[in-house]
């Protein structure tokens, strides 16, 4: 476990730690533009206005709210001025997660239904909430000491957090919180379909041709609900599977053609530029 600032230093360590903590205030969004680091995410908001975009959809926050974030999905923060934006962001190894599992009890749940639901936004009832922000203290406080067993209470109210978000999406809580959510449909189908088919040929042209969309419309509303351009959306997106795929341990030329870059050499330059290391290097580091 590791406590600090966003810093590429703490990126390169989560390969050593379990789970990152952090917590910011101040006036700007510090956060990293590309952030795929295989975590898992829980973001909690205690001051400020900021509405966040996640894979096509808009949440306007609440203090106490928390947002449940996979690696697999692009997300990107849109403050109002003039207020402190204070915040609470944990980074989970999945591993740490499998491990404190159970065949009855699997701590991933949340994140996998947040992704497949398409609903990342959690509002928890003023009890549960006055629980989770309780372990959220004691978290920090113990991420600041090495005292007797302190690794042991870090895991214990990590746990704790985890075991009550999940609560919250077994039970399907709503608590209003769709008023607070807004997307657009012709978006969404649009991003369906591009996740769908990284491998095809997704240019402008033929995207506005399927979808009936006329071209400027199209990318207003994508950059609107995604905070991205759609040549940026696509890209990381691919970069993403790639990852995914030479995990998996595919050669380098196949993940290049599933991922749909027509072009080897920019596929190695995108990699590299993305993660730091090159395609071949982290095929041979991270999977062999």
């Amino acid at each position: 476990m590791k406590k600090g600032k966003h810093t590429q230093s703490s990126m390169k360590h989560l390969k050593e730690e379990d789970f990152e903590f952090f917590h910011y205030k101040d006036e700007v969004s510090r956060y990293f533009e590309f952030k795929n680091h295989d975590v898992y995410e829980i973001f909690f908001l205690i001051s400020g206005k900021v509405t966040y975009l996640i894979e096509g959809k808009s949440y306007k926050m609440k203090t106490g709210d928390i947002l449940l974030i996979n690696s697999s999905e692009l997300h990107k923060p849109v403050l109002e001025s003039g207020e402190i934006y204070e915040r609470i962001i944990i980074w989970i190894r999945p591993d740490f997660l499998y491990r404190h599992s159970s065949e009855k009890c699997d701590l991933t749940l949340c994140f996998n239904l947040a992704l497949d639901n398409k609903h990342n936004l959690i509002r928890l009832n003023p009890e549960m909430l006055r629980t989770v922000r309780n372990a959220i203290v004691l978290l920090e406080q113990s991420c600041g000491t090495s005292e007797f067993g302190s690794h042991i209470l870090k895991n214990a109210y990590l746990m704790e957090i985890i075991v009550y978000l999940n609560r919250y999406f077994i039970s399907s809580a709503s608590n209003g919180i769709e008023l607070d959510i807004s997307y657009n449909e012709k978006v969404d189908r649009l991003l369906s379909y591009i996740n769908g088919s990284l491998s095809e040929k997704l240019t402008l042209d033929n995207l506005s041709a399927r979808f009936f969309l006329n071209k400027y419309y199209l990318l207003h509303e994508f950059k609107k609900f995604t905070g991205y351009s759609l040549h940026q959306y696509i890209l990381r997106k691919r970069l993403i599977l790639a990852k995914s795929l030479l995990k998996e341990g595919k050669q380098i030329n196949e993940v290049c053609e599933e991922c749909g870059f027509g072009d080897y050499s920019n596929f190695i330059r995108a990699f590299s530029k993305a993660f730091g290391v090159s395609p071949k290097k982290y095929y041979k580091t991270d999977i062999h």
